[in-house]
Parts: C-alpha cells; sequence; structure tokens
C-alpha cells in the first residue's frame, strides 16, 4: 500500500488486526527484515496490527531530493505515524538505525508508546565514534555453502554472518540482502555519514521510560557492538538487557532460537502493563 504524507509517498504493509506494532528497519535494508523476524512472532499472537513501512530511499519508498539528514527521516516517520495509527497507543519494534529513529519517536511520542524493542541498535551514530568488539569471531562456518556462492555472495556472507550455515544464509539473502541490494546508493552516501546524526542529542534529552523495553544485542557485533547501549540502560528501568554470544548485527537470524521467545517474553510483559492500565 501507499501513504501518501505531505511531501512523501510511503510505501507500507499490515498484517492482522488490533493493537498497532510499528516496525522499523535498519540502513540501509527495507520492510522484509522486521517481516522475516517478527512475523513468526505472531503466528500464535491474535490482535496485532503489524505495521512495516520502507523508510525514504529504501525498498518501494522513493528518496525524495528534499530530504538530506535523520532529523527529516524522523519527521517523516512521525508523520506516518500520525497518517496511519493518529491518537492511538501502540508499541515499536526497530533494528539498527531504525532503533535511533525509534527513540526519535519515544522523544516526540512517548505518551503513547506501550513498549520498545531494539535489535542490535545503534546508539553512536558516528562509525569512529563506537566502541566496538575488538575482532570478528565465525562460530560456524558451511563449506559446502561457501563454495556453491558466486565471489559477491561469498564476501557478502563473510562480512555480515557470525553463523554461516545455509539456514542463515537463505534468511539473510531474502530478508536483509534482498533490501541492500535495492537501495538508492546516491540517497545512502548522502545520509551517511555526513548527515545520519540527529542535530540534537536524543539520549540525553529522552526522559525515563518506564514501559516494558528489551534491548538485543550481538556479542560479536562489529557494526554497532554492544557496549554502547548499556551506556542508556539506566533510562529504561524496565529493560530486558541481552547480549547473545555467537551473534553479530544479524543476531535476529543467527540466535532465532533466542530471539524469539525473548521478544514473546516482552510481549507477555506488555500485555501485563497494558491490563494493569484498564
Amino acid at each position: 500500500m501507499k501513504c501518501d504524507l505531505k511531501n512523501i509517498e510511503i510505501y507500507y504493509e499490515i498484517y492482522g488486526d488490533g493493537y498497532p506494532v510499528l516496525m522499523i528497519h535498519g540502513f540501509a535494508p527495507d520492510h522484509r527484515l522486521m517481516k522475516g523476524c517478527m512475523e513468526p512472532i505472531f503466528e500464535n499472537r491474535d490482535n496485532y496490527k503489524r505495521i512495516y513501512f520502507d523508510l525514504p530511499g529504501m525498498g518501494k519508498t522513493t528518496a525524495p531530493k528534499w530530504l538530506k539528514n535523520s532529523d527529516q527521516m524522523l519527521d517523516v516517520a512521525l508523520e506516518f505515524i500520525d497518517k496511519v495509527i493518529p491518537n492511538e497507543k501502540f508499541i515499536i519494534a526497530s533494528e539498527s538505525y531504525g532503533c535511533y529513529l525509534a527513540r526519535g519517536v519515544l522523544l516526540k511520542r512517548s505518551k503513547f508508546i506501550d513498549g520498545i524493542l531494539f535489535i542490535c541498535p545503534l546508539i553512536i551514530p558516528i562509525p569512529d565514534k563506537r566502541n566496538l568488539p575488538k575482532y570478528f569471531k565465525v562460530i560456524i562456518k558451511d563449506e559446502v555453502l561457501i563454495s556453491s556462492l558466486n565471489a559477491s555472495d561469498t564476501m557478502e556472507l563473510e562480512n555480515s554472518l557470525v553463523i554461516q550455515n545455509r539456514d542463515v544464509w537463505e534468511r539473510y539473502k531474502d530478508e536483509v540482502l534482498s533490501g541492500l541490494k535495492i537501495v538508492d546508493q546516491k540517497f545512502f552516501e548522502k545520509i551517511f555519514p555526513a548527515n545520519y546524526e540527529f542535530s540534537f542529542e536524543v539520549d540525553k534529552l529522552l526522559k525515563i521510560y518506564e514501559n516494558p523495553t528489551l534491548f538485543l544485542l550481538g556479542r560479536q557485533d562489529l557494526t554497532v557492538g554492544y557496549h554502547d547501549a548499556w551506556k542508556i540502560i539506566e533510562k529504561y528501568p524496565s529493560a530486558t538487557f541481552a547480549i547473545l554470544d555467537q551473534a553479530g548485527h544479524n543476531l535476529q537470524i543467527e540466535k532465532a532460537n533466542l530471539f524469539n521467545p525473548l521478544v514473546n517474553d516482552w510481549l507477555d510483559r506488555i500485555e501485563i502493563y497494558i491490563s494493569s492500565m484498564r
């Protein structure tokens, strides 16, 4: 579907009915990243309306020429929320750069947000300032799989995954790489890294957020790391904070056996919270 905003058209998909769940993917895959890991969660959960959308320049949302920085990306996300779920309570599931935008949404719309999920959250937007693990450790390496791939896919697998087997690769290819291959490269280079950071310090401005929160970090994540997220944990007194070993920046795929129950626990906590507010 297409959502016509003031100066941009946003592509989005909705599944199910009920309580809204806003899904915000990272930079620069598309909505399929969130759909791939979150839809299995809702196979056994009714009454949730899952809202997936493509950020500008990614997936099926074209980036307009006027959009030049993350402040404007946040404005687009806020306008989309106000158009699709106006004045409704909702929860957010976010990944990487999407977590950065999600904290911006939280700053502007906290009274509407009943819970928030951060998957491999981007905390420090400037790459050189991030506290990253010292090395990239491959846990599983399927040599038969690797020998069957072309040079480009081999490089992608070896640079992106610490679990390098066929199941993980097939999911990564369908859910992440598919979006990376169609990103607007000129737009990507315009935003990253020069205009990737908000003009304001979002984590300093955020007040204490007491609703159910879940931080999921990869122990081998060389993209955003895991150390920096701990610096903001006291802003979220109702947060579960999990650093998953044998996981990089695609932990939702590499550690699905832990991702799924932890996300279900987060949703259980939200349902208890919502019931207590009635």
